[in-house]
């Protein structure tokens, strides 16, 4: 399993970590997501076997597509 961890501006609440750990979860190869306002990070773990960029690629848009900036 490898672990991806993504800084994350906007998250300011626990309803906010819920909404992007739910959607987070709904891709395929994704395993387990843990996100943390107080951190601004959300920690990804995936299936070994997943192509890594492929699937930063799909994280990152829908962390966007709520309304959260990922910070690079």
């Amino acid at each position: 399993m490898k672990k991806t961890i993504i800084k994350v501006n906007g998250m300011v609440c626990g309803g906010c970590e819920k909404r992007v750990k739910n959607a987070l979860e709904s891709i395929e190869g994704i395993k387990k997501v843990d996100a943390n306002h107080k951190k601004g990070t959300v920690t990804i773990s995936l299936e070994s076997e997943i192509e890594t960029k492929i699937i930063e690629e799909k994280i990152e848009e829908k962390i966007e597509d709520l309304g959260f900036e990922v910070v690079k």
